[in-house]
């Protein structure tokens, strides 16, 4: 398993649109067989700041993530709607394990 955080601070006028445009990458993420998970979170106390939780099977997983068209679009879409570059690091699990056992 491999977690993927990525982090994005939209421009606040771009929020809605933004939102809208994550949520139908999101959608179509959790469909890929590479992804475990695929969760969208926004900061509460700053509504321009996102979190994207990825969870892929595999290395090669987030590589053919990458190859969707779905992220293609979703990539270019909201790249004027960032108030910066998107940053994001990654992560092994530790518990529970791929087994789920921890």
């Amino acid at each position: 398993m491999l977690i993927v955080l990525v982090y994005v601070h939209v421009k606040e006028a771009f929020v809605e649109a933004f939102k809208a445009a994550l949520l139908e990458n999101a959608r179509n993420s959790v469909q890929e067989q590479g992804i475990a998970r695929f969760d969208v979170i926004q900061q509460q106390d700053d509504p321009t700041r996102f979190v994207l939780v990825e969870v892929y099977r595999s290395v090669e997983a987030t590589v053919a993530h990458k190859e969707t068209a779905h992220y293609a679009i979703w990539r270019d879409t909201v790249a004027e709607m960032m108030a910066e570059p998107r940053t994001s690091a990654k992560y092994s699990n530790i518990f529970p394990d791929e087994q789920g056992w921890g």
